[in-house]
């Protein structure tokens, strides 16, 4: 059997869908609207998959639960940078996917079934406490960090379910998100997102 290949990527994320501000599906409860339109993405400051860099590449999963997150199972959608050669695309599709071990494998059971996989022009974009994705005739992601009283960020620490565990995630909530591919059609504002870094390794 061939040896695994090791991996490892750093940089940012952030995650925005339909539920009310703070997302209850992270506190293993069911969403606020009944299902779960989520849009989660990853931009890749320093990473490699064995000797394939990964640097400054981005990733979108679009995800749809018709119910409890941990009850049912998802459609999800796997958006690669079109600025990836080859090696790269083969790299995070199989990170992503859940195929090379790590964080992103204990995701891959709650997958139904996978509407595609496309590699697509995107721009991620961080300005102090706001995120944005982009890709043309598909999604657009815009968030912006909640303050708290002081003034500071909302921060939650160790949330029982997130793809980002082991750091702290800042609260957000959406200025506009829109996604339309494969059958779904979405469009709403001023609900639940978190950001935050992450690093991931495997396997």
């Amino acid at each position: 059997m061939a040896k695994a290949e090791t991996w490892s990527l750093k940089g940012q994320y952030f995650e925005t869908c339909n539920c009310e501000a703070a997302c209850p599906c992270v506190f293993l409860s069911p969403p606020t609207e009944g299902d779960c339109k989520l849009l989660a993405s990853w931009h890749i400051e320093d990473g490699n998959y064995g000797d394939v860099g990964l640097q400054g590449l981005s990733v979108l999963l679009a995800v749809f639960s018709p119910g409890h997150m941990l009850k049912v199972k998802w459609k999800v959608a796997l958006y690669l940078d079109e600025r990836a050669n080859q090696p790269q695309k083969d790299a995070l599709t199989k990170i992503f996917a859940g195929q090379a071990g790590g964080t992103p494998a204990a995701l891959a059971p709650f997958i139904g079934e996978v509407l595609g996989v496309k590699s697509v022009p995107m721009e991620f974009r961080v300005e102090g406490r706001k995120r944005s994705l982009t890709i043309p005739k598909i999604a657009q992601a815009d968030v912006e960090g909640i303050s708290g009283q002081d003034g500071s960020e909302v921060v939650i620490n160790n949330p029982p379910f997130i793809a980002v565990p082991g750091v702290p995630v800042s609260v957000a909530k959406s200025r506009g998100v829109r996604y339309k591919d494969y059958g779904l059609d979405w469009n709403f504002s001023e609900r639940n997102s978190y950001y935050t870094s992450f690093r991931y390794v495997g396997p």
